[in-house]
């Protein structure tokens, strides 16, 4: 597997956030998605249905294997997104929620995949700063994003 190093964006303080509104924060290195991080996920959400657990019964089915659940699909927002954006002096950051997430095409187990986002909105907030993020989770060779979302994170000093 060929990897490359993330191209993001680094800023000193929390502070420096509210100058990127409107820009490319970056792109993520490439992830690939094994079946025992599907097979992990499904124990710890107790989300064991057939289209992401059963490997043999997936075959036949609606999308010739195992896929990853939306739910994990959005939770590799976590790590692929800090290889987008280092801020050197934080007190701590947390995800404050989602305005929107859609899935438009399955994530075939196997398949590697890569986060690109932008900075759509920066707002001033008590002891920090507030960001809404536009994410796309592409799967390599496909057509289609398996994951849009809307993230509004919120770092501390």
């Amino acid at each position: 597997m060929t990897t490359s190093a993330p191209a993001g964006t680094t800023v000193q303080t929390p502070s420096e956030l509210l100058t990127l509104e409107g820009k490319a924060l970056g792109t993520s290195t490439w992830r690939e998605v094994t079946q025992s991080d599907v097979d992990m996920f499904a124990k710890a959400t107790g989300d064991e249905q057939w289209i992401h657990v059963d490997v043999e019964r997936a075959k036949t089915g609606p999308f010739g294997s195992t896929i990853a659940h939306g739910y994990m699909t959005l939770s590799l927002i976590a790590p692929l997104f800090d290889e987008v954006l280092t801020i050197t002096d934080l007190g701590m950051g947390v995800n404050y929620g989602l305005n929107k997430a859609r899935f438009p095409a399955p994530l075939p187990v196997g398949s590697r995949v890569r986060l690109t986002a932008s900075v759509t909105g920066a707002e001033e907030i008590r002891g920090g700063v507030q960001i809404i993020v536009a994410i796309t989770i592409e799967r390599d060779g496909g057509d289609k994003p398996v994951c849009f979302a809307e993230a509004v994170l919120r770092y501390y000093n």
